[in-house]
């Protein structure tokens, strides 16, 4: 038996579950785990993950489903539960990068690390004891534009299903962000859309603020505005300096990011109007 995940969205309508159960059961799949929501203006989000013979034929099963739900504003889409590949960008900081190779090696997270591009050559030695290949494209003296494509030419060696953005200190231009759109999952040191941009720490000092926290949400082309995925916090006081809170948010940073991997990963996020439903 095959493991498969079933996904759809659209507008909602009598029978949908109906449906989808008919069709999986006519097609002799087991039924392991439904959920779905239904949104304040009627959109429908049902995640489905089932499994059958290992020779499904699952086009076959998106043709009935077809036939059975003719409205073409409703979207269907399956994917194999399968570890995603992934390429991870990174720039001087090695937390983020760290955890997630981390555990890569020890089979935690559910993708494969195909290889690391940085533009500095500074975290190499680090991940060369893992055998992922590392790749360093400088930006020295050149233009965004010139740099991403030379980015883009190493990345596409590998043909990743996601781009990791593990404190990759770049804003991408819209040219780069079109080749991946809703692939490329950042993680953003605080608790947006608080603090946008550079600095989030020493603004949050000079704030004042009592909390600090992480964000890790897709890229799109507006700065660190794209559908957020997961966040989390942690409690500081007046007499924690700007370093002091970098130094605790880091820790933030690897939780969130982490956590936001394994919903993607695992096809639990559905992207609408700028929000994710995470199922």
């Amino acid at each position: 038996m095959t493991k498969h995940i079933l996904l759809m969205e659209g507008p909602d309508a009598k029978g949908l579950i109906f449906h989808v159960t008919k069709v999986l059961y006519k097609n002799e799949c087991n039924i392991i785990r439904q959920d779905e929501y239904v949104s304040p203006s009627g959109q429908f989000f049902m995640r489905t993950e089932f499994e059958g013979q290992n020779e499904l034929n699952l086009s076959k099963v998106l043709s009935d489903l077809r036939e059975r739900v003719p409205d073409e504003r409703i979207k269907f889409r399956t994917n194999p539960k399968k570890k995603k590949d992934v390429v991870i960008l990174c720039t001087k900081e090695h937390h983020c990068l760290s955890d997630l190779i981390t555990r890569f090696h020890f089979n935690e997270l559910e993708a494969n690390v195909l290889a690391v591009v940085s533009n500095y050559d500074i975290l190499e030695p680090y991940v060369s004891k893992f055998d992922i290949p590392f790749h360093k494209v400088s930006h020295e003296g050149l233009s965004r534009e010139d740099h991403e494509k030379e980015v883009l030419k190493v990345i596409a060696q590998y043909q990743p299903e996601y781009l990791v953005l593990a404190k990759y200190m770049r804003i991408l231009t819209p040219v780069f962000v079109e080749q991946f759109p809703n692939k490329i999952v950042n993680i953003h040191h605080s608790f947006l859309p608080a603090f946008i941009g550079a600095n989030p720490y020493r603004q949050a000092h000079e704030r004042g603020v009592k909390i600090i926290g992480a964000t890790a949400h897709f890229v799109n082309n507006d700065l660190d505005d794209g559908p957020i995925i997961a966040q989390d916090v942690k409690n500081v006081s007046h007499r924690f300096t700007a370093k002091d809170m970098s130094r605790e948010g880091k820790d933030v940073e690897k939780m969130v990011l982490t956590k936001a991997l394994k919903l993607v990963f695992n096809d639990r996020v559905f992207i609408h109007d700028n929000r994710t439903i995470i199922l």
